[in-house]
């Protein structure tokens, strides 16, 4: 094995640190005690080690605004999870490590959180009573999504938001002694109309896993009754200022301000004003001479020093840091748009970094661990982050401020379908966001959508963003328009509208933006180039990337790709994000593997070719002491296939071995060796059906002669309560079509005898190849418009598979609702639609008004009137909307809303 490559970080000093000391432990004490174990993962980071029950976060998580008295409540904490009807329960199961997701290893639980289920988080502590000058706050600082707290078995309040930092004054709730403190979850993740960003119940490809309840640091913070309680400043380079502004929770005019700022432990200048009468925030404008301006070359931070003074008293004192920095769109010497930073043309050479951990998934083990991805992307010689989707805990920012990226920070957006009350709540969390980001000099750029999820109102949303914070550009919308190999995906009336930038994403090469004055161009997103490392794979099974190459490839790749980039900013590009800096679960297109422990380009090599792009100066000198990942061994691949192949003939019979040389049989498409290794596999697994095994089983069953469809078919109840409802028949009816069904059909096109074939399927494999056959024959007779045998085997059809239907329900029956007039018909089709908007589409218009049409056409005009009126209630705003209010007019008024020339 090779030495590890050891790469740099970027020896700077920074005049600010973060150091605070906790409340006396005699004042609270944690209660919960107890043995830790972190669940059994596969791949985990190099830092997943250090997590234990008395080593959790323990850094100070507030780094813009620091105080000394304060308690980190991170540890072991008592949890249980009920169903939604249930209130404060009695008894707590178990054990969970806060504040990791309670579906990841590092919780020490590993359960997913449904819907309908509620989790219940508690702990006691030790109080001491506080003076009357004095006051006790509960932070917490991310809760996904909804929270309610209480203290000693009262409610003290309630949030809602997955990303935001919240906290409590709970002095009035507590008692001298032991106090218990309880928090209440709701997380519907991408069943709701709350942002999650790529959170999903069921995770494949670009969605993963999610991360419900509390995910970031709780504590605790001690603080004078009148105090600092935000402080919110903007550099301004061209005056040479700092605009401040600070809010205060005293209500006497006669207490003074007094605000410090500090270069290298020396005041260089101070200022002094009272607090405003009116309890507005207090401003002013504090001068910095001789400015030392931030970037990534020289990421330098000034210290803040804020206090709060009565007469010659220290009532409050808060410390904090800033940046020197200017970021906007000018023209460059030849009269293009092009991004400035301290207005000098700087190119955004970034990397899309989600923000996920194998062990600890939305929250990163250790502090260490949160800054090395951004020591990672600028080790690599990138100079720009676009954090995407997903909002970091205030250390992220604070480690890319003294590390010195740029950070492209997009907002989460609504769910996609824009469920009743998501554009609100997303409204008011982008409003939360800005507030709590603003200080961050890193941070240059918000990104309002992406891709088109969720996205509404760009343009009011877009002026909105930039009124309320005109100290940064606004991307409001990185890839509207979205190429996937050299083609458009779908066409925009008017893309960018109000954008400071015009941002397209390709895959895998980049391409250049459309010129708009005023606008530079950037793509938002490129590349997507999966390369497997067998032994760092979330998934063994290939992972998921726009293209696949050999380890080999990568480098001549990803060159190939820097060279255009180079080409396209001659013609005005600006800015590019990579896809990825490391893999992402089943995403395996990183540039690190998912458990950062191999880089997949050699560090010296990929800085060289990102070079041509930017300038590497002293602000990207490697640090010696840094690790960042082993290289890539560019031969252990699949070109080792007939060397495993010969070992297994010869006898190797190594679990491990067989699974790898199963694998690669996969990728090789050699059916006949998946077959026979598959089958030598499983019978070497103790337990086969444990829930590990039977997912992996469930992916390399390709054939029905795989040893995986003879067990699926066999113990189909078993495997169904291990894997989930209808996951038997779903995989051996997409075996059956892919082997009997569709090849027949395409071989037989012009003479189908369907009787023969429905005949056949159904004497092999029983009831689901009946229903497999009949599912087809609905779908042909639609192709061929013979309604009359849609509509009855829509009726055969759905009989059977109503449960587990193949198609989407509503797009076949909306076919049905135009062409068929047949009453028995219609009315049963109303059926299979009251059963899939109360199973599936509980907030989707679309079903709403196909339900709704059926209920017209069969007389219950009183009943589809409802629900129409639903759907247009939903796609109230949208450009369908007209769609809907027409024919909500047409039922009222009694008339036809299908065709009447059938």
């Amino acid at each position: 094995m090779k030495s590890k490559a050891k790469c740099l970080v970027f020896g700077l000093s920074l005049p600010f640190f973060c150091h605070a000391q906790k409340v006396n432990s005699s004042s609270v004490q944690n209660s919960v005690h107890g043995s830790y174990k972190m669940q059994p993962i596969h791949i985990q980071s190099r830092w997943a080690k250090d997590v234990g029950a008395n080593n959790v976060l323990k850094e100070y998580p507030r780094p813009q605004m620091v105080r000394e008295n304060w308690e980190n409540l991170n540890g072991l904490w008592e949890y249980v999870i009920t169903d939604s009807s249930q209130t404060v329960p009695n008894n707590y199961t178990d054990k969970i490590l806060v504040p990791f997701p309670i579906e990841s290893a590092l919780s020490g639980v590993q359960k997913k959180l449904m819907p309908e289920e509620r989790l219940w988080y508690k702990r006691t502590f030790q109080y001491s009573k506080l003076p009357t000058n004095e006051r006790l706050l509960l932070h917490f600082d991310a809760i996904d999504w909804e929270s309610t707290v209480f203290i000693n078995g009262k409610k003290i309040g309630q949030h809602t938001g997955g990303y935001e930092n919240f906290f409590f004054d709970i002095t009035d709730y507590l008692i001298p002694g032991k106090n218990e403190l309880v928090v209440k979850v709701f997380d519907p993740t991408d069943q709701g109309p709350n942002p999650h960003g790529k959170q999903v119940l069921n995770p494949g490809n670009i969605y993963y896993t999610p991360s419900s309840g509390i995910w970031q640091t709780v504590w605790l913070e001690k603080v004078p009754a009148k105090h600092i309680s935000s402080i919110k400043f903007t550099p301004d380079i061209d005056k040479e200022v700092l605009n401040i502004s600070i809010n205060t929770t005293a209500e006497t005019p006669d207490l003074t301000l007094e605000v410090s700022a500090i270069q290298n432990g020396k005041i260089i200048n101070t200022k002094k004003q009272l607090i405003s009468r009116d309890k507005s925030a207090t401003s002013l404008s504090l001068e910095i001479p001789n400015v030392r301006l931030w970037s990534p070359d020289d990421p330098f931070l000034y210290d803040l020093s804020i206090k709060l003074i009565k007469g010659h008293n220290i009532i409050d004192k808060v410390t904090s840091y800033f940046g020197m920095r200017k970021i906007d769109i000018q023209k460059d010497e030849k009269g293009s748009d092009r991004i400035f930073l301290n207005n000098k043309y700087t190119y955004n050479l970034g990397v899309l970094d989600q923000g996920f951990w194998p062990e600890g998934l939305y929250t990163a083990p250790t502090d260490e661990a949160l800054a090395f991805d951004i020591k990672a992307a600028k080790a690599m010689g990138f100079n720009t982050i676009r954090k995407h989707i997903k909002i970091e805990p205030n250390r992220w920012y604070y480690h890319a401020d003294k590390i010195g990226v740029l950070v492209w920070q997009d907002f989460v957006n609504p769910p996609h379908q824009l469920p009743e009350g998501s554009k609100q709540i997303f409204e008011k969390e982008v409003k939360e966001t800005m507030d709590q980001l603003h200080n961050y000099p890193s941070i240059i750029i918000w990104v309002l959508f992406n891709e088109r999820w969720g996205a509404y109102d760009q343009q009011r949303l877009t002026e909105w963003v930039k009124k309320y914070d005109s100290s940064r550009i606004v991307n409001g919308h990185s890839g509207e328009l979205l190429y996937v190999n050299d083609q458009l995906r779908a066409p925009s009336r008017s893309p960018w509208i109000s954008s400071d930038l015009t941002d397209v994403h390709s895959y895998p090469d980049p391409r250049n933006t459309p010129g708009q004055a005023g606008k530079a161009k950037v793509v938002g997103e490129f590349g997507g180039v999966g390369v497997s490392v067998p032994g760092h794979q979330w998934d063994d099974v290939q992972g998921w990337g726009y293209i696949q190459v050999p380890p080999e490839e990568l480098k001549a790749k990803y060159r190939e790709m820097v060279n255009e980039l180079k080409k396209l900013e001659l013609e005005g590009l600006s800015g590019s994000i990579y896809t990825e800096p490391y893999d992402v679960e089943g995403e395996e297109n990183g540039l690190l593997t998912y458990d950062r422990e191999i880089i997949k380009i050699p560090i010296t090599e990929i800085r060289t070719i990102n070079n041509k792009l930017i300038n590497q100066t002293t602000g990207f000198q490697l640090d010696p002491k840094f690790v960042l990942a082993e290289d890539i061994d560019t031969k252990d691949n699949d070109n080792r296939y007939i060397e495993l192949t010969t070992a297994y003939e010869k006898g190797e019979r190594d679990s491990s071995f067989l699974r790898r040389l199963l694998l690669m049989a996969i990728r090789k498409k050699d059916q006949p060796q998946t077959t026979l290794i598959g089958r030598e596999y499983i019978n070497h697994l103790k337990d086969p059906y444990s829930k590990e095994n039977l997912i992996f089983i469930d992916k390399i069953t390709r054939r029905s002669t795989d040893k995986g469809f003879e067990m699926f078919q066999s113990n189909a109840p078993k495997v169904d309560a291990v894997l989930g409802a209808n996951t038997v028949i779903y995989k051996l009816k997409g075996i059956i079509d892919r082997e009997e069904v569709t090849p027949y059909l395409n071989a037989n096109s012009s003479i189908l005898n369907w009787d023969s074939l429905q005949q056949a399927i159904t004497n092999k494999y029983g009831d689901i190849g009946e229903e497999l056959v009949l599912g087809k024959r609905m779908y042909y007779s639609g192709i061929n418009k013979d309604w009359e045998s849609y509509g009855k085997y829509f009726v055969l059809y759905f009989r059977k598979a109503l449960h587990h239907p193949d198609y989407m329900i509503n797009n076949v029956t909306w076919p049905l609702f135009e062409h068929v007039n047949d009453a028995k018909v219609l009315s049963f089709a109303a059926d299979v639609m009251k059963y899939c908007i109360e199973t599936w589409d509980k907030q989707e218009p679309e079903s709403f008004d196909t339900y709704a049409n059926l209920l017209h056409k069969i007389n219950k005009s009183s009943e589809a009137i409802q629900w129409e009126e639903k759907a247009l209630k939903i796609r109230k705003g949208n450009p369908d909307e007209k769609i809907y209010a027409e024919t909500l007019q047409k039922m009222k008024s009694g008339q036809p809303t299908w065709p009447t020339n059938n």
